[in-house]
C-alpha cells in the first residue's frame, strides 16, 4: 500500500556528475567562511574572509587564484585573496589536499557574494555556482544604530498594514525585543456553519527582506517547514519570519489559535503580501489574534512572541478555577523518578517492527528478544492493533473502524490485556513503563454505535470532512462520546488501563477534532476532549503521556503552550517511514526546524521511533541524541545494530540503559535555510550551566550529494567571546586546538565533509585554565564526559575543577553512566612518559586499575579512563545515587 504522506515530501535536485569531486576535471573544491550559499550576520565592519580550495596531489604543486566577487546592492567587485603561508603545508584529508586563501571583506551594508577560481595562466575563472551548483552567499551587517533605535509604529516594519486591525504595543518579556498585539474582527458563526475570513495584513520591511521562514501546515495532522527569498506560501502558516536586508533584524509574526472558538493562520497573495486567514466556530462574534515581534536576532523575537501568546492563553482561558488548580495540583505532585525513567530511558515501540496484526505472542516474542540481546529497555509502547473494534461490512481500510470495548481484541489477546502485561511485567522487570496506543477519539473512525462503550456513554453524531479522500479516507459520520460524558469516559478508561498494569498512554490522531465540519460540535467537543484527556492522564499516569498526531493550531495553543501543568511529550513531526527513501532526510530537517516552535511549548519534543537496522539508522540515531527528547526504537525482533544503541545508551550503576538528553532542545540553527540548499543541516543544542557546559552541534547532510563546509566556533550554542574551547567529533575522535570566538584565522575553523546520509555531532567543551606554582605554562582541562556516546558530553551530570595549595589539581565529575570518561588535558603529551606516576584516578574513593587509563589514539591530549572496565574489576555496588563520581588527581 502506497504511504500517502510520501507526498508532502518535497523533492531534491539531482546531482549533476560534475558536483562531485570524482567527477570534475579540475580536480579542487571551494569552501569558505563566512559560507556561500548562506546567510551570515555579523556586527563587524570588516570581515576576515577564509576560502579553502581542495585539490589532489597534482594540484598541490598548482599556482592557484582565489577571489571573492561581491556587491553591496551596486556594481560587482572582485577582491582577490592571497595564499595562506602560515600553514605549515597542505593538509591531506582523504586523499584531497587543503589550500588555504585570505582576505577580508567591507561589510558596512549587506553584502552579496560568490567565489572564483583558477590555475594561474588561464583565461577562464571557475564560478562556483556552476562549478559546485552553490549559490550566492550573503553578509549582513547589525547595523547597531538600527538596532537601537525604537520603534512605536508597527507601519514601519510592515509596509501598507491593514489600517482595519486594532494594535496595540506591548511590553515584551524577551530581552532587547519589541511586541506588538494586533486583533481583527471576525463574525459569528452561522448555525452549523464556521464562518471564514481573509485579510491583506501587509508587507514585511515593504518586501525589502534577504530570506523568509514558515512552519506551515502540510496536511492537517503535521506543521512543516518553507523558506525562500520570494515570499510565496503553498499553505496555511502558523507562523512566519522575514531577515531583513538593511539593519538584518527579525520580525516574526505569530497567528494564534484556542481562544474563544476563533482560529488564525497566514497565506500569501499574489502580490507578497502576508494575508490573515480566520476561522470563527462560535455563536459570538471573535477575534482573531496575531502577535508580531522585532528582534536582533531570530530566537530572541521568536521567544518574544511565544512568552506573550503564553500569557494570552493561559489569561483568556476559559477554564474554571477549581481545573486550574487541580492542574496546578497535579504538577506538583510529579516524582522525580518518574520523569527519569520516561524520558531517560531506553524504549521499544512495536509499530513498524511488529506490524499491524498485533498480538501478545508477538509482544512477548519482542520482549525476550530484546532481553536475550542485552538491549535493557525501560519503557515499552504497545502501538496500534490492540484494540477491540469493528470493521464495517465490504471494507478493510482500519481508518474506517470504530471501537467497541475497553478490553483488548480476544483474537491477539485471547486471556485480555490484564494477562498480557502481568505476563510482561513478570517476565521482565526491567521494563519499568508500559504504554497503550489509543486515538483522543477512541479510534480511527471514534466509536462504534453497536459496542459497549456506546450503550455505557452519551454519544454524539458528527459529520467530519477529509483533505485526503483519495489516500486516506476518512471523512462521512462518525460516533464520538459525548461532551457531557468524555471526563467520565477517560476516567473509567484509564482506570481499566490502570487495573491491567498500563501506567502511560500514547494518544494519536488528535487532529481528527479539527476536521469536524460542524461549527457547534468544533466549539463543544475540541476543549472538552482536550481538557478531559489531560486531566485524566495526569490523574492516572502523571507525565508518562505521549501527544501524537496534535500539531494542529487549536492543540498547540491550548494544551501544548501552557505551563500550569507538568511538560509531556509530544510528537514532533510525522512518522517515520522506513520503507520511502526520500523521507528520512526531510524528517531530520523537519524536525529540526519545527523545534524553533515546540522548544518553547510545555513539551518534550520527540521526533518518533526509528529501527536501528536501517540504511539511515545512525543519521536518524544521532537526530534524536541531539533531539533532547526521548529514543525510541522500534526493531523487527533479533534485527538489532547492537553497536548504534551502545553509542546511544549506557548502563547506569543500578544497572539501567539510559540515554544522554542535553539540556536543551535540539534545533536548526538556521531558520532560514532551505531544504533544497547545497549546505548541512545543523541541529544545535547545549548541555549544562551558562558559560560552564557544553554547546553541541549535529551535523547532517539531508542533499542528495556530498557537501563540504568550513564551520567556526561561533556558531556553537552558548559560547562566549573570553572563553577557549576545545571541539571534538564523535565520527572522528578528532579534538582541535584551543579556539576562541573573536579567532577567524584558517586554522581555527573546523573543516567538515559529510557524504550523503553522512553525519557527525560536534562539542564544543570549555576549558579550565590552572598556573600551578611548579610550572608558569598554564595547564587546560576540559571533562569530555564519556566517549563513544553521541551525546556523550551530556552524560556528565556536574564537574568541579579545583587547584590546591599543594599544587595538585583534581577534576571531579559525576556521571550518569558507566563507560569510557574522557578528560582533555593540554600537558597529556609531556606527562605521558611517567603517567602512571603524574596522576591518580578514584571510583567511590578507590583507585582505578592503571590498564583501565589509556590516551586516545585519535588525540595525544584525550586521556580515556575505561569506568565500566573499573566498575567490574572492582567489583563495585550501585548505592542510593543513580549517578557514578569519578575523580582524577594530577600530582604532577
Amino acid at each position: 500500500m502506497e504511504v500517502f504522506q510520501a507526498q508532502y515530501i518535497p523533492d531534491q535536485e539531482d546531482p549533476k556528475p560534475e558536483h562531485l569531486f570524482t567527477g570534475m576535471t579540475t580536480k579542487a573544491l571551494i569552501s569558505s567562511w563566512p559560507p556561500v550559499g548562506q546567510v551570515t550576520e555579523t556586527s563587524n565592519e570588516k570581515t576576515p574572509f577564509t576560502v579553502l580550495l581542495e585539490t589532489d596531489e597534482a594540484g598541490v604543486s598548482v599556482s592557484w587564484e582565489v577571489a571573492v566577487w561581491y556587491s553591496a546592492g551596486d556594481s560587482w567587485k572582485e577582491i582577490p585573496l592571497s595564499r595562506e603561508d602560515a600553514i605549515d603545508k597542505p593538509k591531506s584529508v582523504e586523499s584531497r589536499f587543503h589550500l588555504y586563501f585570505t582576505g577580508s571583506l567591507d561589510t558596512t551594508s549587506t553584502v552579496t557574494f560568490t567565489i572564483k577560481f583558477k590555475k594561474a595562466g588561464e583565461e577562464t575563472w571557475r564560478w562556483i555556482k556552476e562549478h559546485q551548483g552553490i549559490g550566492d552567499g550573503v553578509v549582513i551587517w547589525k547595523n547597531q544604530a538600527i538596532a537601537a533605535t525604537a520603534v512605536e509604529n508597527l507601519d514601519e516594519l510592515i509596509g501598507d498594514l491593514n489600517s482595519e486591525f486594532k494594535v496595540q504595543k506591548v511590553r515584551s518579556q524577551s530581552s532587547g525585543t519589541e511586541l506588538w498585539n494586533v486583533e481583527a474582527a471576525v463574525a459569528s458563526a452561522e448555525g452549523e456553519k464556521s464562518t471564514f475570513s481573509s485579510s491583506k495584513i501587509g508587507k514585511p520591511w515593504s518586501g525589502d527582506f534577504v530570506r523568509w521562514f514558515a512552519l506551515i501546515r502540510t496536511w492537517t495532522a503535521w506543521l512543516a517547514p518553507r523558506q525562500g527569498s520570494s515570499f510565496e506560501l503553498d499553505k496555511e502558516a502558523i507562523v512566519c519570519s522575514f531577515l531583513e536586508r538593511r539593519g538584518g533584524r527579525h520580525l516574526v509574526l505569530l497567528a494564534l489559535s484556542g481562544i474563544d472558538d476563533v482560529s488564525a493562520l497566514f497565506r500569501s497573495d499574489a502580490a507578497g503580501n502576508i494575508t490573515l486567514e480566520a476561522r470563527n466556530d462560535g455563536p459570538k462574534a471573535g477575534i482573531a489574534r496575531i502577535i508580531v515581534a522585532l528582534g536582533n536576532d531570530f530566537e530572541s523575537a521568536n521567544a518574544a512572541a511565544m512568552y506573550q501568546a503564553r500569557d494570552l492563553v493561559q489569561n483568556l482561558s476559559l477554564a474554571t478555577s477549581e481545573e486550574k488548580q487541580e492542574l496546578m495540583a497535579l504538577k506538583d505532585d510529579i516524582k522525580p523518578q518518574w520523569m527519569e525513567n520516561w524520558f531517560d530511558g531506553l524504549t521499544y515501540c512495536t509499530w513498524n517492527g511488529l506490524g499491524q496484526n498485533l498480538t501478545e505472542e508477538k509482544i512477548f516474542n519482542a520482549v525476550d528478544t530484546l532481553a536475550a540481546n542485552n538491549i535493557n529497555i525501560s519503557n515499552l509502547i504497545i502501538d496500534d492493533n490492540w484494540q477491540s473494534v469493528e470493521t464495517p461490512a465490504g471494507s478493510e481500510n482500519q481508518f474506517q473502524q470504530t471501537w467497541l470495548e475497553f478490553e483488548a481484541n480476544p483474537a491477539g489477546f485471547p486471556d485480555g490485556l490484564k494477562h498480557t502485561i502481568t505476563n510482561i511485567r513478570s517476565r521482565h522487570p526491567n521494563i519499568q513503563h508500559i504504554a497503550v496506543w489509543h486515538s483522543l477519539i477512541g479510534y480511527w473512525a471514534g466509536i462504534s454505535p453497536n459496542g459497549k462503550i456506546a450503550r455505557d456513554y452519551k454519544t454524539v453524531e458528527v459529520e467530519r470532512e477529509d483533505s485526503l479522500p483519495a489516500n486516506l479516507p476518512m471523512d462521512g459520520k462518525m460516533t464520538l462520546v459525548a461532551a457531557s460524558d468524555v471526563g467520565k469516559f477517560y476516567n473509567d478508561f484509564y482506570d481499566f488501563l490502570t487495573d491491567c498494569g498500563i501506567d502511560a498512554v500514547k494518544t494519536d490522531s488528535q487532529y481528527l477534532l479539527d476536521t469536524l465540519t460542524s461549527a457547534s460540535a468544533r466549539a463543544s467537543l475540541t476543549h472538552a476532549y482536550l481538557d478531559a484527556w489531560t486531566i485524566a492522564g495526569l490523574r492516572h499516569f502523571s507525565v508518562k503521556a505521549i501527544s501524537c498526531m496534535s500539531q494542529t493550531p487549536n492543540i498547540i495553543f491550548h494544551s501544548q503552550l501552557p505551563s500550569n501543568r507538568p511538560p509531556i511529550l509530544v510528537r514532533n513531526s510525522d512518522d517515520f517511514f522506513p520503507e520511502i527513501e526520500s523521507s528520512h532526510a526531510w524528517h531530520v530537517f523537519t524536525n529540526a526546524s519545527n523545534a524553533l516552535l515546540t522548544q518553547h511549548l510545555n513539551v518534550v519534543p520527540d521526533f518518533d521511533m526509528f529501527m536501528t537496522v536501517h540504511e539511515y539508522s545512525a543519521f536518524h540515531a544521532a537526530a534524536r541524541c541531539v533531539s533532547g527528547g526521548p529514543v525510541y526504537i522500534t526493531d523487527v525482533p533479533g534485527e538489532h545494530n547492537i553497536a548504534l544503541i551502545n553509542q546511544m545508551t549506557g548502563p547506569s550503576p543500578a544497572g539501567k540503559s539510559v540515554i544522554f538528553r542535553p539540556s536543551t532542545f535540539g534545533k536548526t540553527r538556521d531558520p532560514y535555510q532551505g531544504y533544497q540548499d547545497p549546505v548541512l543541516l545543523k541541529i544545535s543544542t547545549y548541555h549544562g550551566a551558562a558559560v560552564t557546559g557544553t554547546g553541541m552541534l549535529g551535523l547532517f547532510n539531508t542533499t542528495s550529494r556530498p557537501v563540504n563546509e568550513l564551520l567556526h566556533i561561533s556558531l556553537f550554542p552558548g559560547v562566549v567571546e573570553a572563553q577557549l574551547y576545545v571541539v571534538r567529533s564523535h565520527i572522528s575522535g578528532l579534538v582541535t586546538p584551543p579556539l576562541q570566538v573573536v579567532d577567524y584565522r584558517p586554522e581555527s575553523l573546523i573543516y567538515a565533509s559529510l557524504d550523503v546520509r553522512g553525519y557527525d555531532i560536534l562539542s564544543a567543551f570549555p576549558l579550565r585554565g590552572f598556573v600551578r606554582p611548579s610550572s608558569e605554562e598554564t595547564l587546560w582541562v576540559a571533562s569530555l564526559g564519556l566517549l563513544g556516546k553521541m551525546s556523550g558530553a551530556a552524560a556528565v551530570v556536574s564537574s568541579e575543577m579545583t587547584l590546591l595549595e599543594t599544587g595538585r589539581i583534581e577534576i571531579v565529575s559525576s556521571l550518569k553512566a558507566l563507560g569510557v570518561w574522557g578528560i582533555y588535558l593540554s600537558n597529556l603529551p609531556s606527562l605521558k612518559p611517567s603517567l602512571e606516576s603524574s596522576i591518580l584516578i578514584t571510583i567511590l574513593g578507590q583507585v582505578i586499575p592503571f590498564p583501565a587509563i589509556s590516551i586516545n589514539k585519535h588525540s595525544p591530549h584525550v586521556l580515556e579512563v575505561d569506568i565500566l572496565r573499573a566498575w567490574t574489576e572492582l567489583g563495585l555496588k550501585a548505592g542510593y545515587s543513580n549517578e557514578v563520581q569519578v575523580k582524577l588527581s594530577i600530582l604532577s
